[in-house]
């Protein structure tokens, strides 16, 4: 599907000052809060925007400020898990 997206010039002139792909951002901002939101997941992220590595989904994140939920149980989880290995 292609999405148009109509902005007034002088808005898209300000928005490109930096000469950074307007297209790419808004595709990005758009995944960004899609995956925030529930309705996206990572390997849908790397078929979107392209990624062939976890690391580029997980910088991706990370810059777009998307933090994986995380609760005290998961890290007791994850430790009783290294104390099984003997780490």
């Amino acid at each position: 599907m292609n999405l148009t997206v109509e902005i007034p010039d002088d808005m898209a002139q300000r928005l490109t000052t930096d000469g950074g792909d307007l297209s790419r951002r808004a595709l990005e901002a758009l995944a960004a809060e899609e995956y925030r939101q529930g309705r996206l997941y990572k390997p849908d992220l790397r078929r979107l925007l392209g990624f062939t590595t976890s690391d580029q989904i997980d910088t991706f994140l990370k810059a777009h400020e998307v933090w994986i939920d995380y609760a005290p149980e998961d890290l007791e989880r994850e430790r009783a898990g290294l104390q099984r290995l003997g780490v």
